[in-house]
C-alpha cells in the first residue's frame, strides 16, 4: 500500500482540535505556586547566606607569577601576552584592549 506523506498527521490533527478551554483546564502551575516553590528552595543545604560565619574556613589558592612572555596592563591590570602590548609610556605597558 503507498503512504501520502503529505497526510496530515492524526497525531497533529487531534492536537488542532484541541480547543483553548482544555487548555487552561490542564494543570499547569499558576504564578503564585510557582514563587512559593522558589522560596521553598531558596534555603536548601549549602547555600551561603549573606552575614554568615565564614572565619573558619581557610581558602588555599595557588598563585602563579607572571612570565617572561607576559605583562601586566598598567590600566586594566590584566596580566597579557607580551604580543598584545599597544603601547608604553613611562615604563608603564598598555593592552590593545585598552587602546583600541
Amino acid at each position: 500500500m503507498a503512504t501520502d506523506y503529505d497526510e496530515v498527521r492524526p497525531d497533529v490533527a487531534e492536537s488542532r482540535n484541541a480547543s483553548l478551554q482544555a487548555v487552561r483546564s490542564a494543570n499547569t502551575p499558576d504564578a503564585r505556586s510557582v514563587v512559593r516553590e522558589m522560596d521553598e528552595t531558596d534555603t536548601v543545604d549549602g547555600v551561603e547566606l549573606p552575614g554568615a560565619d565564614l572565619s573558619a574556613e581557610e581558602l588555599i589558592i595557588q598563585v602563579i607569577p607572571q612570565a617572561d612572555d607576559e605583562f601586566t596592563c598598567y590600566s586594566c591590570f590584566l596580566v597579557r601576552h607580551r604580543s598584545q602590548i599597544a603601547r608604553k609610556k613611562d615604563s608603564h605597558a598598555y593592552c590593545s584592549d585598552c587602546e583600541g
